[in-house]
């Protein structure tokens, strides 16, 4: 009998939240191995004896068989001392600092599940809340590092018995999925419309179909907020939404049931409909066929849409019995975070929403949908959030001390780096308001918790007028504060670390310039650290000076007035103001 031997390993990277344990269970049956494996914060260590070729087989199959929603780093194996262990066995998490923390984002129903969710003799049929070790929420749900359910929103959901076995059967597909649930012990639904609820799952759920049905607004707690839904196809469901949730123009995202039905309606891009299938489940804008079946009211004035697929089982079911597309758009308050809990959503959203359905698995944190646009045959984001983030990023050296970066005002989105790694969070929003600003600080309080990082100096916007200036303030840390469009520059050449000199062209809304003006056309030359401004829009005045980031529209009315021209479209106190000089100042923004 071939000589039996001992090692130990441990691997990094996104490997808690993912299913890893019970995977690396299930291969040291396949291979004989016997010894324990566990979490320790945001790693897996594995304790494994066997034969010298069982190990090397094992070892090659722990990253060339990992599971879909892991990314496992290298393996640090090293010899050890045997322990003799009779079977394989996974022991319970350890906590310890300074951890290599990798927090996992959220996920859709993997097949299996969504098949079991679809099936009449299954015990989980039309369970809004079906997941298993390699599907459903992690980001919205953890509390805290290791991933172990007393450290997610579902410590307070007992365990029933069925769930009990499979959660503790090394051969089951649930085995330590911590989210798990079933209608017998897990988070339910409730709809509540005026005076009237109801509580029952299959109840809600018709309730939920008959409100859209009759054109009525629904706010939906989903995986990482709320959304604002109604009948795409209704216009007047649509121009009402609109209308309560002032946004009179800016276009409104909608769900479909699955590919099929928005083939019907936009132009698929190549490769993008697997990538809106995919765990992610992102909005991409996509081209609006002229026939396309929905609300002209939907993107006024636009050739695309923005498409999404149903992300969690309630949405599936939800799109599945409504039988057709529904907008959904971020439930909140224009420019504010998306809400998430369901007190606050009700009084937060009574003037807009007809009707909530509500469910009982608490988000800890928010997540809004991802966006992401075609550009060159390829998904770009042009916002972060559930399923897209938190994104680990790898610097290209060691930084000098741990940084917080604040991000901008409008669309904001935070950061934290250290060493050589940055986690990149989901969008928070405007940072117009108390509760936009109350979301920041909570959220960045959370993120250096969770990955045992305590920042030592704040990375912000020059503009001092930018709202996150009082927490920085408040925050005690020196601040470093960084030019808004070479900070665009940078990041550009930082995706392209081959290149060595550059000639940048950074076009957007309006940020501050070096020469105390607002920029927003400019081209630079150089490298990250030395660039030169190397050219420009000409400045004009712009009327509303930032607020013109928001509504591009002033940028063009003062070019016509510059050029000598009427701009019918802009209110007459506004070109009155311009004309005399007031709250009108010098820019070079494209808009």
């Amino acid at each position: 009998m071939p000589e039996r031997i001992a090692q130990f390993i441990s691997i990094g990277g996104r490997v808690q939240g993912v299913g890893f344990r019970p995977f690396v269970y299930r291969l040291a049956q396949q291979h004989g191995i016997t010894g324990w494996v566990r979490n320790v914060d945001g790693a897996v260590e594995i304790h494994a004896e066997g034969a010298p070729t069982q190990l090397r087989h094992f070892s090659d199959a722990l990253l060339k068989e990992a599971p879909p929603l892991s990314a496992p780093g290298p393996l640090a194996v090293s010899a050890c001392a045997p322990e003799h262990a009779e079977a394989f066995a996974i022991l319970d998490s350890l906590s310890i600092s300074a951890a290599d923390i990798h927090l996992p984002a959220d996920g859709f129903v993997c097949a299996d599940c969504l098949a079991e969710l679809h099936a009449p003799a299954n015990r989980r049929h039309r369970y809004p809340f079906i997941n298993c070790t390699q599907c459903g929420p992690r980001y919205t749900l953890i509390t805290a590092l290791p991933y172990d359910r007393p450290n997610t929103a579902m410590r307070d959901f007992v365990l029933c018995p069925d769930c009990r076995r499979e959660y503790e059967n090394p051969l089951d597909r649930r085995f330590h999925a911590e989210p798990i649930a079933c209608p017998a012990c897990g988070p339910h639904l409730q709809f509540v419309s005026g005076e009237a609820t109801h509580d029952g799952d299959e109840a809600v759920l018709a309730a939920a179909v008959a409100a859209l049905r009759a054109g009525k607004i629904l706010a939906v707690k989903g995986v990482g907020g709320y959304h604002l839904m109604c009948d795409a196809m209704n216009d007047a469901a649509v121009s009402s939404l609109r209308a309560r949730k002032s946004r009179p123009a800016k276009p409104l995202a909608v769900m479909f049931r699955d590919t099929d039905a928005l083939r019907g309606a936009v132009q698929v891009i190549p490769g993008m409909e697997s990538f809106l299938a995919s765990p992610e489940r992102p909005i991409v804008l996509l081209p609006k066929r002229a026939e396309a079946p929905l609300s002209e009211s939907i993107a006024p004035g636009l050739a695309e849409i923005g498409c999404l697929l149903p992300y969690s089982p309630l949405h599936d079911l939800l799109l599945a019995d409504f039988g057709g597309p529904l907008v959904a758009t971020s439930g909140n308050l224009s420019g504010e975070p998306v809400l998430t809990d369901s007190a606050e959503a009700q009084t937060r959203l009574a003037h807009i929403a007809d009707a909530f359905l509500h469910h009982d698995r608490p988000i800890v944190r928010p997540a809004d949908d991802p966006v992401y646009r075609v550009i060159a045959g390829a998904p770009r984001p042009l916002r972060l959030g559930r399923g897209s983030a938190p994104l680990e990023l790898e610097l290209p050296a060691t930084l000098p001390e741990p940084v917080f970066a604040l991000g901008s005002h409008m669309k904001n989105t935070l950061c934290l780096a250290w060493g050589t790694r940055a986690v990149v969070l989901p969008h928070i929003g405007e940072l117009n308001t108390p509760r936009s600003l109350d979301t920041l600080a909570q959220v960045a309080a959370d993120l250096q918790r969770l990955y045992q990082v305590q920042a030592s100096r704040l990375l912000v916007d020059r503009h001092p007028g930018y709202g996150y200036r009082r927490f920085a303030r408040d925050s005690g840390l020196p601040l470093t504060e960084i030019w808004h469009h070479p900070a665009h520059a940078s990041a550009l050449a930082w995706e392209f670390p081959e290149v060595n000199e550059w000639i940048v062209f950074a076009w957007d809304g309006v940020g501050l310039g070096e020469d105390q003006t607002l920029w927003g056309g400019e081209a630079f030359t150089g490298a990250p650290g030395r660039w030169r401004r190397a050219a420009s829009f000409r400045s004009f005045r712009l009327p509303g000076g930032d607020k013109a980031g928001r509504e591009p529209w002033r940028a063009a009315a003062a070019l016509l007035w510059e050029t000598g021209q009427d701009a019918p479209f802009a209110p007459e106190p506004l070109h009155q103001a311009w004309s005399a000089r007031l709250n009108s100042p010098a820019s070079s923004s494209v808009g």
